[in-house]
């Protein structure tokens, strides 16, 4: 009889072991993670967004949930997915991937914190009133991306002197491609290039730009800073050395993919939005935190497509390279 009482003891309380994980789970506080691309172009980012929280305490699992939601390249996704999230009550909502998701996340709440990354000025962008006292409930890291197209002119150009047309390629879904193309214009001016601008937000639009790249016999490539050309970096680096058109993009990921060079910001600036979204869950306010910008650019060369291209890299770029890829 006592061991039976025993015995319906411990199954009482093994009853209770699922429901007590289950209240655990609850009381772990949610990240809403929403980003533009897909959950493959972003394997990286994550790694370096979970890094951050580790900083300052959170491991995803352990004492931190994080919802995650990819708008897959279809930007119109992103307030239903922002929407989603704030049903779900999340403790802050991390907005990455661009000016779009953040955009679409100020539409969704007044309430819950957002930590962005975005690659214009945030200001200019209505997110925040200012970079040192944000207000509201955003704050969060600008890369200036878009504005860094000048220098990525520059390098090709030195990359390509021969080159005295170049060619633009922007997503005109994306807020920041007409600042980016107006920097890009002034900076061709001064070094004496003329650029040509071109537009495609789809597959089918790539490849029949660069089939106009190739008709009007363009001497080199730059790609807007956008989430879908990373998304399609596979596909343009192929087209580009295939068709034998220098190109250069914003991102690390393109030359990494085979493309021939990129200038951009560092994986940093995702791992300083996790340390902001764990400061928040720890009680700091996003409108007491300042908005970050990167301190790291990276130059990347692949010298292997360089080779392919027929160009010969002058020592004093591959010396000034973050990284050569052979």
């Amino acid at each position: 009889m006592i061991r039976r009482r025993k015995f319906m003891s411990l199954l009482a309380g093994a009853a209770t072991w699922p429901l007590a994980a289950r209240a655990q789970q609850a009381a772990m506080p949610a990240i809403g993670f929403i980003r533009t691309t897909t959950p493959d172009d972003s394997v990286k980012l994550v790694e370096a967004f979970r890094r951050g929280l580790g900083e300052v305490g959170y491991v995803e699992g352990r004492n931190v949930v994080i919802e995650y939601r990819y708008a897959q390249g279809q930007i119109d996704r992103l307030p239903a997915l922002a929407a989603d999230l704030v049903a779900r009550r999340v403790a802050v909502l991390a907005a990455t991937g661009g000016t779009v998701s953040a955009r679409a996340a100020k539409a969704a709440t007044t309430t819950i914190p957002v930590v962005f990354t975005t690659g214009d000025d945030p200001i200019k962008t209505g997110l925040v009133a200012s970079l040192s006292r944000p207000g509201g409930n955003l704050t969060g890291v600008s890369v200036f991306g878009a504005r860094l197209g000048a220098k990525r002119l520059a390098l090709l150009h030195e990359l390509i002197p021969a080159a005295d047309t170049v060619a633009i390629l922007l997503n005109p879904k994306n807020p920041d491609s007409e600042d980016e193309a107006k920097d890009v214009q002034e900076a061709a001016r001064a070094l004496g290039i003329q650029i040509l601008v071109l537009n495609a937000g789809t597959e089918n639009e790539i490849d029949a730009q660069f089939k106009k790249l190739v008709e009007q016999r363009v001497g080199a490539l730059m790609l807007g800073a956008d989430t879908f050309f990373t998304s399609q970096r596979a596909r343009i680096a192929t087209l580009s050395t295939y068709l034998r058109i220098p190109t250069a993009d914003s991102v690390r990921e393109f030359p990494e993919a085979g493309g021939l060079a990129s200038y951009g910001a560092s994986l940093g600036i995702y791992r300083q939005a996790g340390i902001y979204a764990g400061r928040i869950l720890k009680g700091d306010k996003p409108a007491d935190l300042p908005v970050q910008l990167p301190t790291a650019f990276e130059f990347v060369i692949n010298l292997k497509t360089a080779k392919t291209l027929g160009l010969e890299v002058p020592p004093s770029l591959s010396a000034r390279a973050d990284e050569v890829i052979e």
